[in-house]
């Protein structure tokens, strides 16, 4: 009990003090349901909130704000307001509010999932469409790609002879992700390359410590009290994959001497860092984020 007590303590005073020091002139949101003090409107969302704020649109209309704790939202529930905020006025919605999922594990938001809206997101996208996934760049992997197909049939067709059960999709996906690691680092690695998780365990468990329900989302300022253990278990997923981010580029550098028929994504960067030429802060920490959401 006496976590929740700090939490309450904490986000009454972040609160007040937002009162106090944020200009008197705030941005007016569309009309919606009365929301409470500091909580906003999170005590009208249940276990199913998508049926909620179905429910809540049919009384406030298609367009409909809210407030999360500090955030604030924008609800759109109809064809004519998707319009307007993915293509009429798509800049002014194209940002990235501060996630905290995304500063621990995703180096501060640089990545493009998480990366804000920007001139630095906006040169960030050019040099991915650009450099590594432009039709010249995925051509060059198709003798690749025709090999590992290869190697696929070939192994069903011995399973069939041997009439072996094969899980069909488990093979599959192996073959995507052999040829994802080949085109992004030049070579495969095996499930346990990652951590003694496995890369499954390890990805699995970022996307669901990504999708949980964290207060210093919506309150800002308590994050640092950690008082879901959240910011542990993000801290240690960070260490996991940066140490296995580093160690590929660290063998990228040590044989960049070495011939290749084409150059994966790590290879591309490494040579757009080096050469200064990105135009833009562009350093170990953006090669890793991009190669993160690779």
């Amino acid at each position: 009990m006496a976590w929740m007590w700090a939490a309450v303590t904490v986000i009454v005073l972040v609160y007040l003090l937002q009162e106090l020091l944020s200009p008197t002139k705030k941005k007016k949101l569309p009309p919606g349901p009365r929301g409470l003090p500091i909580l906003g409107h999170f005590h009208l969302l249940g276990k199913n909130p998508h049926q909620d704020l179905y429910h809540l649109a049919r009384k406030h209309g298609p367009i409909m704000g809210l407030r999360l704790g500090f955030v604030p939202a924008v609800v759109v529930s109809s064809p004519a307001g998707a319009e307007l905020v993915l293509k009429t006025h798509d800049l002014v919605f194209a940002s990235r509010p501060p996630h905290e999922a995304a500063k621990y594990i995703g180096y501060e938001q640089r990545d493009l999932v998480f990366l804000p809206y920007g001139p630095y997101w906006r040169n960030m996208r050019k040099l991915c469409t650009l450099e590594l996934l432009s039709n010249l760049r995925i051509d060059q992997f198709r003798a690749m790609r025709k090999a590992e197909l290869g190697l696929l049939v070939s192994s069903l067709t011995q399973a069939s002879e041997l009439r072996e059960i094969v899980d069909l999709s488990a093979r599959v996906s192996g073959l995507s992700g052999d040829m994802i690691c080949l085109m992004i680092f030049g070579r495969k690695y095996a499930d346990r390359d990652l951590d003694a998780q496995g890369f499954k365990a390890v990805i699995s468990e970022t996307l669901a410590i990504g999708a949980k329900f964290n207060l210093a989302d919506y309150f800002p300022g308590i994050g640092i009290l950690d008082l879901q253990g959240m910011n542990r278990k993000m801290k240690r997923l960070s260490k996991i994959f940066d140490g296995f981010l580093e160690k590929i580029i660290d063998d990228h550098v040590q044989n960049k001497q070495e011939k290749k028929e084409s150059e994966d994504f790590v290879d591309t960067m490494m040579e757009i860092m080096e050469s200064g030429e990105a135009e833009f802060e562009f350093d170990r920490r953006h090669v890793k984020a991009v190669l993160l959401v690779s």
